[in-house]
C-alpha cells in the first residue's frame, strides 16, 4: 500500500486516466483523471499522508466532480427532447384509408391498405365497396375499425 502514498503514482493514473477517455467518451474517467491529479498535489503537499485518507479523498473528489459535471452539462448542454405520443390509436384515429376488399354488410370484414401493408378491416354495419375509402375509427386487436368516408 506504500505506493499510494507516491506523486508519481497518482500523476501516472491521472493521465492513464485522461488517455484512456480517448477511447472510451463520456466524460467519466476524464473526472476519474482530474480527482487522481488533485490527489497528486495533496499527496506532493503532504496534506494526504496516510493510505486510508488518500483513497477516500480520491472517492470522494471523483463522486463530487462527476455529480457537478453531470449537473452543469445538463444546463449548459442539454440534448434536444421531444415528448411525443406514446398511444398508436391517437395516432391512427380520422386517418383515410383505401378499401382493398369489400367490408361488410353487417359484420363481414374487408382489408384496407395503411401505412403500406394491408390491414383485417371491421365496419360499422354498412357496405364500403373495395376501391373507396374510410376513415379510422379506432384499432381493435390486429384489426382496424373504419367508417365510410364522407
Amino acid at each position: 500500500m506504500e505506493y499510494i502514498l507516491f506523486f508519481e503514482t497518482w500523476i501516472f493514473l491521472a493521465i492513464l486516466f485522461a488517455c484512456l477517455e480517448i477511447f472510451v467518451p463520456g466524460g467519466i474517467l476524464l473526472n476519474l483523471g482530474v480527482a487522481s491529479l488533485l490527489v497528486a498535489i495533496g499527496v506532493q503537499q503532504q496534506i494526504l499522508d496516510t493510505w486510508i485518507l488518500t483513497l477516500t479523498t480520491w472517492f470522494i473528489l471523483a463522486t463530487l466532480l462527476l455529480i457537478s459535471v453531470y449537473f452543469i452539462t445538463e444546463r449548459f448542454f442539454a440534448g434536444d427532447t421531444t415528448i411525443e405520443n406514446v398511444f398508436e390509436e391517437l395516432d391512427i384515429y380520422g386517418k383515410t384509408v383505401n378499401v382493398v376488399e369489400q367490408i361488410g354488410p353487417g359484420t363481414q370484414s374487408g382489408r384496407v391498405e395503411f401505412q403500406g401493408t394491408t390491414w383485417t378491416a371491421l365496419g360499422d354495419g354498412s357496405i364500403i365497396p373495395a376501391g373507396g375509402q374510410a376513415s379510422i375509427v379506432c384499432k381493435e386487436n390486429i384489426s382496424l375499425v373504419v367508417e365510410p368516408s364522407k
